[in-house]
């Protein structure tokens, strides 16, 4: 049980928590609803995680979360998901190469120079460089992952720790303010939690993966809702402690427009040295999950092609190192257009997420198919929920809320992955009408 839990902490801290804390809060507006709105999102986390897990359980293949679209929806509609998954992670690495190079740029970099355009260029190089090392035939041990795993929960249990050494700042009074200056109404507070939710859903990412557990689980009606609910307790507890420092330290106000807020607790920690340690730190971090994800997108991308939903070029691999170079390039060109495109963390957060939403919403209403399909299975192998239909119901309309939310909050972003969406789908029957075509060819 203890493993399976570790390997959900793993999975969901990763680089959001020293970045997001700031849009929840200027999306918030007082510590209330600041704090609520991360109680609220650990409880869709949970639901996430346990919906998946019964998925997985129900449907134990490999690469699981790729396959059960192609299983329950229409080819077209589950190449469009599986592409724009690729794409989500793509725009994930940009994101979350900016926030490396918002650590990085503040210690490599006179404050001149620390501006927008030298942000993306770091973050840029960073891609670049492991694309480089990838095309080498460079495979990071499962080892290193864990190092770094390790190393991000160490400084999270160390930051929390400038509560004790850090003087807490005088914050002035929040107000929650409206656009018309009315006195707020449900409404309005529900609008701002659906913004904060947009960061909190970034931060908790990673759950979906629990998908592949429930078939390779002993005793998975006791280990898997244990292991998960153990797992996203000790998450939960961390977010909420390193939440309470940010606010206690930094200030609530200052914490609305702060930049490299980990690197300011560790300064109030260590001094100087710690600022710059933990910066540094940061970017390691950001550097393994760049590099681990160059390391499995383009493997599903060229598990796409194998499968004829992706132009076979895609499967093209080089002679000497065995690189599926092409879609290793292609990943990698994504990751860098949307970081230039989109040159924000805060836009490109929108965009991700945006995506995200179509892919959760969609592969966790499988439960439902999964449940008549699967009805006859031995209960006793399989792992099932408490609480369902309940708990699915609660995940997907949550994140069919979060992108309504990012809709009223940023139209263009919404518009722009409704758009891929569909032009992947189009893409499927052009690809389709090829292979047609080319079939009809050779007979």
């Amino acid at each position: 049980m203890l493993d399976l839990s570790m390997i959900v902490v793993s999975l969901v801290i990763g680089m959001g928590i020293f970045r997001t804390p700031v849009n929840v809060a200027a999306g918030a507006q007082i510590p209330e609803l600041f704090f609520l709105a991360w109680i609220i999102g650990g409880l869709i986390a949970l639901c996430g995680a346990l919906t998946y897990a019964e998925i997985g359980s129900r449907f134990p293949v490999t690469g699981g979360y790729y396959k059960i679209f192609s299983a329950f929806y229409h080819p077209s509609i589950a190449f469009a998901i599986n592409c724009i998954i690729v794409v989500s992670n793509a725009a994930s690495v940009a994101g979350v190469s900016i926030i490396g190079a918002e650590y990085f740029g503040k210690v490599i970099l006179p404050l001149e120079m620390q501006t927008e355009f030298s942000r993306i260029a770091i973050a840029a190089i960073s891609i670049s460089l492991f694309y480089f090392i990838n095309l080498l035939g460079l495979k990071v041990s499962s080892k290193t992952q864990n190092i770094l795993s390790l190393i991000k929960i160490g400084m999270v249990l160390t930051l929390i720790g400038a509560v004790f050494v850090g003087s807490e700042t005088t914050d002035t009074t929040s107000v929650f303010t409206t656009s018309s200056g009315a006195a707020p109404t449900l409404f309005d507070y529900g609008k701002a939690l659906g913004i904060c939710l947009i960061g909190i859903s970034f931060t908790f990412g990673g759950y979906q993966q629990t998908i592949n557990f429930g078939g390779e689980t002993k005793s998975p009606g006791k280990v898997i809702p244990r292991s998960i609910i153990t797992g996203l307790a000790i998450i939960f507890i961390l977010y909420i402690a390193i939440n309470y420092v940010y606010v206690s330290v930094i200030g609530f106000e200052q914490l609305k427009t702060a930049e490299s807020i980990a690197a300011i607790l560790a300064g109030k920690i260590f001094g100087p040295i710690g600022f710059t340690v933990l910066s540094c730190l940061i970017y390691l971090s950001v550097l393994g999950y760049v590099n681990v994800n160059l390391l499995s997108n383009p493997r599903a991308m060229f598990a796409m092609g194998e499968e004829k939903a992706l132009p076979a070029v895609f499967t093209k691999k080089s002679k000497k190192s065995d690189v599926m170079f092409v879609s290793l390039t292609v990943f990698t060109t994504i990751s860098i257009i949307t970081l230039f495109y989109a040159q924000t963390f805060d836009k490109i957060l929108n965009y991700t997420i945006f995506l995200d939403c179509i892919g959760m919403a969609t592969s966790a209403a499988t439960i439902f198919f999964l449940r008549k399909r699967t009805a006859h299975l031995d209960k006793k192998n399989i792992y099932s929920m408490s609480l369902y239909p309940l708990m699915p119901i609660i995940f997907i309309a949550a994140y069919l809320f979060v992108a309504v939310s990012i809709y009223a909050d940023d139209p263009q972003a919404a518009i722009n992955g409704l758009l891929i969406f569909a032009c992947f789908i189009i893409i499927y029957f052009i690809n389709r009408f090829y292979h047609q075509k080319t079939n009809i060819n050779s007979k």
